[in-house]
């Protein structure tokens, strides 16, 4: 019986042993399957990889090729442009006050005479009409002065005449002193006292014409004074009642106004910017540019313009001294400043290339992504059999359209002009249709 037990659990156990086996060998083999699928997976992304990095062919449809030509080519700084109408009135506060309605907002057009804006003038209109009557107390104080300068004038004359007349009476005195005393009646003291009343009399009288001729000096300065304080009164007085005129804020041209204050019940300042009206006819371009670019620059330059797909010409006619953020501008007069306002207006952005050299007759291509800047550079050449092979070109003189041949390349020729980076290794690529 005990036999018989340890039989049964000997077979048992080596059944056991049989079913763990095949399990352990089934997961042995699911492991390496999984193994073996991803080193598999690796393996084709690998050859995937590889066959991208060394892919020898395109579509046509993939790329663009220019045909090499000779013609006429610019070589061009590139830089920024902002549109700013040719003439701008600007339109400031002449004196302060309260701004207390507006009839226009920007962008509306006005004709002369058209009434802008409103200005409460109240207080400026009573500070004139204090100088005005400052002005009139100025006018009447002259008359005053007159008046007592000319009695002041006339009592020192009748002092005269009285003067004249005392000294005829000593000379008088005189001569009968001397007559007495020849006489034998009259003393030689008399004589002496009599010459000496006359010298008196006549030193007395020059002094009261010297007095006349200081007054009459005294008077005129004075009056010339006074006419002066009231002359520069009536300047500013003028110069008041033109600013009162001013302050009816109205268009003398006709244009299209690209800024209004609108703050109603704000304070402006004399001085103070409140309308701006553009003559929107014709326009210019204030341009900026690296300052690292400043040498290359010159007054009257040639100038092109992109807006859109549309080129205008221009000239640089100045260049602004001073440099800001390491950038340094320019204004450009269009050539035709009235043919071009039907693309531009104010404050529109665009696109300015300025001509630093030309050229007649040279080989050029279509620029493009192919084109890294470099004077010696690879290219890709599309010959008859379709087939690209790499080659290296010389470049001279560019543009936003046209790069300069100098070697490598023949009119006629068809050039890659897109982005050949992804083909820096190969020397020649197939072009599928």
């Amino acid at each position: 019986m005990a036999c018989l037990l340890v039989d049964i659990v000997d077979k048992k156990r080596s059944k056991m042993d049989r079913e763990l086996s095949q399990q352990l060998i089934r997961n042995k083999w699911r492991k390496t399957a999984g193994y073996a699928a991803l080193a598999l997976l690796a393996l084709l992304g690998a050859l995937w990889l590889l066959r991208n990095t060394l892919k020898t062919s395109l579509n046509q449809a993939d790329i663009r090729v220019a045909i090499a030509e000779t013609g006429y080519l610019e070589n061009t700084l590139s830089a920024a442009g902002e549109v700013r109408p040719e003439f701008e009135q600007v339109i400031t506060s002449p004196i302060a006050a309260v701004i207390q309605e507006a009839f226009f907002s920007a962008g509306s057009a006005v004709k002369t005479g058209d009434k802008i804006l409103e200005l409460d003038k109240t207080f400026t209109q009573l500070e004139f009409e204090k100088q005005k009557d400052a002005l009139e107390l100025k006018r009447n104080g002259i008359v005053k002065i007159k008046l007592e300068l000319d009695k002041s004038f006339f009592d020192i004359q009748i002092q005269d005449s009285i003067k004249a007349y005392r000294i005829n009476s000593l000379k008088a005195a005189l001569e009968n002193a001397r007559r007495l005393f020849k006489a034998g009646g009259g003393t030689r003291e008399a004589i002496e006292q009599a010459e000496t009343d006359l010298r008196v009399a006549q030193l007395e009288k020059r002094q009261l014409e010297n007095d006349i001729r200081s007054r009459q000096q005294v008077m005129q300065a004075s009056m010339r004074e006074t006419q002066i304080t009231a002359s520069i009164q009536e300047k500013e007085l003028s110069e008041f009642e033109q600013k009162l005129r001013q302050a009816n804020i109205v268009a003398s041209r006709a244009g299209v106004l690209t800024f209004v204050n609108k703050n109603l019940g704000t304070k402006v300042n004399e001085g103070e910017i409140l309308a701006r009206i553009a003559d929107l006819g014709s326009f210019r371009v204030l341009g900026s540019i690296s300052d690292n670019y400043g040498p290359q620059l010159r007054t009257g330059m040639d100038a092109i313009l992109r807006v859109n797909d549309t080129l205008l010409r221009g000239q640089l006619i100045n260049i602004h001294p001073a440099v800001s953020n390491n950038v340094m501008s320019f204004d450009i007069a269009l050539n035709d400043p009235h043919a071009s306002r039907s693309l531009l207006r104010p404050n529109m952005k665009l696109e300015v290339f300025l001509v630093t050299a030309s050229k007649k007759n040279v080989v050029r291509v279509k620029n493009g992504p192919a084109f890294k800047g470099s004077t010696v550079q690879d290219v890709f050449v599309v010959g008859p059999d379709g087939k690209a092979t790499r080659r290296t070109v010389h470049t001279g003189l560019s543009n936003f359209d046209w790069v300069e041949i100098t070697s490598g390349l023949k009119p006629g020729e068809r050039v890659i002009i897109s982005d050949m980076s992804a083909f820096q290794h190969s020397t020649s690529i197939d072009i599928h249709p």
